[in-house]
């Protein structure tokens, strides 16, 4: 009987996906752990390699290039991302781009946030990889499950946090704002920190997907695939970290 359909909050991760793929012949590499894990490692060196290229720029003082290239790596990253989460098995040659563009999106932002609220890059990447490590622990333990009751909070959740960030852009260009989202008041540190919890919850529902993905023989790119979902959630994580430092520091 085939296993139900699970599924993540996180557009680059879900059993779908992974059920998709071909199936491996006899004395074909498939998927491992530890393949995804040097994969998922190659591509956040790639990513912070490429954000201290914005941050030179700003020590510079050219904030112009420094904008220019955060835009060109937002971008540039959302469209490799549409491509990889269709299209899995250029995951190999995608992933990499991916994570560069990341960088000098990633790292524009806090360059510029770094101007403004001294110390906040390197508190938001300590608590990022701060809520890796316990997620992950608390994965490996079990202290917290993927049951269908946990995915389908979560993936509610992550969806009504789209449609929002979604209603917020197209309101801005009527220049209608939604000044609880960014303000610096009790309520809207409230919501960053709720927003910042169901980012940490995806990490749980990909470490699922990846342990299922390598138990059922996806094949050798999957790797990539996984490694790239991954870093989908934390750099949406890492933002929203950013997002909740800045709110805390205006209060």
């Amino acid at each position: 009987m085939p296993l139900p359909v699970r599924r993540t909050g996180n557009p680059g991760l879900n059993e779908r996906t992974f059920r998709s793929q071909p199936r491996l012949g006899i004395g074909v590499e498939g998927m491992t752990l530890k393949g995804t894990i040097d994969r998922s490692f190659l591509l956040l060196i790639v990513l912070m390699a490429a954000a201290l290229w914005p941050w030179s720029q700003m020590a510079g003082g050219d904030i112009d290039a420094v904008s220019s290239t955060m835009m060109l790596g937002l971008l540039g990253g959302f469209v490799l991302a549409l491509v990889i989460s269709f299209k899995a098995n250029l995951a190999p040659y995608l992933a990499v781009p991916y994570a560069a563009l990341e960088g000098l999106a990633v790292g524009g932002l806090s360059a510029i946030l770094e101007q403004h609220y001294r110390g906040i890059a390197i508190q938001a990447v300590g608590l990022t990889f701060g809520v890796l490590a316990v997620m992950l622990v608390a994965y490996r333990m079990r202290w917290i499950r993927a049951t269908a009751q946990f995915r389908a909070m979560v993936i509610g959740a992550t969806g009504g946090i789209a449609l929002l960030y979604l209603a917020t852009l197209v309101l801005g260009l009527f220049h209608i704002s939604v000044p609880v989202l960014y303000a610096a008041t009790p309520l809207g540190i409230g919501i960053s920190l709720v927003i910042v919890g169901i980012a940490a919850l995806n990490l749980v529902l990909d470490f699922d997907l990846i342990e299922r993905g390598v138990a059922g023989g996806a094949p050798k790119y999957m790797e990539w695939y996984a490694a790239f979902g991954l870093m989908v959630t934390l750099v949406w994580l890492y933002i929203e970290m950013l997002r909740l430092l800045s709110k805390v520091r205006r209060n």
